[in-house]
């Protein structure tokens, strides 16, 4: 069952600019398989629009991968290598999206998700944490959200291996913080 935007409180529609600032994109894998590498993309953008039925809102990301920040300038290096990446030919990740539902306690988008070169739809399950005003006159809006991907299904297909164990395994659990900021006339 799809319910209306508009039985949420304060809801506002209208196109949404992400803020790169407050927003964040990370991910977790499983490293040797006794423990999780964490990292984020610093370089986010893109944009949210609202209406008051969910089948015609949607979204549009964009993510720069040399962005990437895992805390350790050399796995950079390495992520960013064409073992990963290949940040050189394909320097963005991309996700659009229209229209989304009811999920349980949140609701799921299901986008296309293109990362070198290769594109899948990819569900986002995500709770909207709501609309309000901010400090400086303008609205603001609020998710989180996450999802799974194999990425070998988007060809980074890295087959490291030391003394018999996966270095990195194939999936990879990404969760999302984002702040958007209603655009004005």
């Amino acid at each position: 069952m799809t319910t209306a935007l508009t039985q949420i409180p304060n809801f506002v529609a209208g196109t949404w600019d992400i803020d790169a600032v407050h927003s964040e994109v990370g991910f977790s894998v499983r490293h040797m398989a006794v423990s999780k590498v964490k990292g984020r993309f610093d370089g986010v953008s893109g944009h949210i629009v609202t209406t008051e039925d969910p089948a015609t809102s949607g979204v549009e990301v964009r993510i720069d991968l040399a962005t990437i920040n895992t805390y350790n300038a050399d796995r950079d290096g390495h992520l960013k290598s064409s073992d990963f990446f290949d940040v050189e030919n394909h320097p963005e990740l991309t996700y659009t999206a229209t229209g989304f539902q009811e999920d349980g306690d949140g609701y799921v988008l299901n986008g296309e998700l293109t990362l070198k070169g290769v594109t899948k739809t990819v569900p986002l399950h995500f709770e909207l944490n709501g609309f309000g005003p901010d400090a400086y006159g303008g609205t603001r809006v609020g998710f989180s959200a996450k999802t799974q991907i194999n990425r070998k299904d988007f060809g980074v297909n890295f087959e490291g291996l030391q003394n018999g164990v996966i270095v990195v395994s194939d999936k990879v659990d990404i969760h999302i913080e984002v702040e958007a900021v209603l655009r004005t006339a």
